[in-house]
């Protein structure tokens, strides 16, 4: 049933979800919340150590990450927060799509004992994930897509989700090593574009990009190589795959065979890499341009 909330200056906000008052830490309806920075606990882990099933959730932190997981197909099934987060989270919470959802309202101290350590952002929500989308499906429309190898820091993974939304990339593709998108750094430091941006997981590493040649994508390799083409000259074709790797070793040289063309983003001398991310956000711009 829904609950409704009375703010302070009198005005009162119907809401669709159900608010429920936390004064326990230990109260194990907020459990999904429950021991963030543990390395061996944390809620959003597929796999514990030792190889025992996590619960595989996706955690989505503050007030817009938490409005955007509502919009995604990460549908939320709890929240935790503060009032004033309520309060803000007003609007969002009055939709349909929540109705039912709990939202258990808790001190900043209650919550800081739950989360273990204390959250700034002041609320939480968390949800299941959803089956993953084939990347047939991800490519059917896309013009331009950005291409992983080996990409294993969760804020690079964040911040390339955010410069794609920002720079019109249509989705990401996961090739072999790379670190867990949905982990809770990489959704907030993407704002929450990772549950927005459609992204796949290959099978087979990399002989699956052979999918993409087969939809009629250019496979751009990016590398810092002086003999390969500059990047403006490699990305005027109709559909665009821009592939890119660890940060340090950057691409492997099976992935660079498996490419189409290798492409350098021109650099002043003496400089001979840039971060994985803003090579990635250089390259997105260099299309929508």
């Amino acid at each position: 049933m829904a609950g409704s909330h009375s703010h302070p200056d009198g005005i009162t906000s119907e809401l669709e979800v159900t608010v429920i008052d936390i004064d326990d830490p230990a109260d194990p309806r907020v459990d999904d919340f429950r021991d963030l920075n543990s390395a061996d606990r944390r809620p959003d882990l597929p796999v514990l150590p030792g190889g025992t099933p996590g619960k595989s959730l996706v955690v989505a932190e503050g007030v817009l990450v938490a409005q955007r997981m509502v919009t995604s197909r990460f549908s939320p099934h709890a929240f935790l927060g503060v009032d004033k987060r309520l309060r803000e989270l007003a609007p969002t919470l009055s939709d349909e799509s929540v109705a039912g959802v709990p939202f258990y309202r808790a001190s900043a101290a209650v919550m800081a004992e739950v989360v273990g350590f204390h959250l700034n952002r002041g609320v939480l929500a968390v949800a299941r994930r959803p089956e993953p989308i084939a990347l047939t499906d991800v490519l059917a429309g896309a013009r331009t897509v950005a291409v992983l190898e080996g990409v294993n820091d969760h804020e690079n993974i964040g911040s390339i989700f955010r410069n794609a939304a920002g720079l019109g990339i249509d989705a990401v593709i996961f090739g072999g090593a790379c670190a867990d998108p949905l982990y809770r750094r990489s959704v907030r430091v993407s704002m929450g574009h990772v549950l927005l941006v459609p992204f796949a997981h290959v099978e087979s590493w990399p002989s699956d990009l052979e999918v993409l040649r087969d939809n009629n994508f250019r496979i751009i390799s990016l590398t810092p190589d002086e003999a390969a083409v500059p990047l403006s000259e490699a990305v005027d074709a109709e559909r665009v795959a821009f592939m890119v790797g660890a940060e340090g070793p950057g691409l492997s040289e099976t992935a660079m065979l498996a490419g189409d063309v290798r492409a350098r983003i021109p650099m002043a001398r003496g400089t001979d890499s840039l971060n994985v991310a803003t090579a990635a956000a250089l390259a997105f711009y260099e299309r929508a341009r």
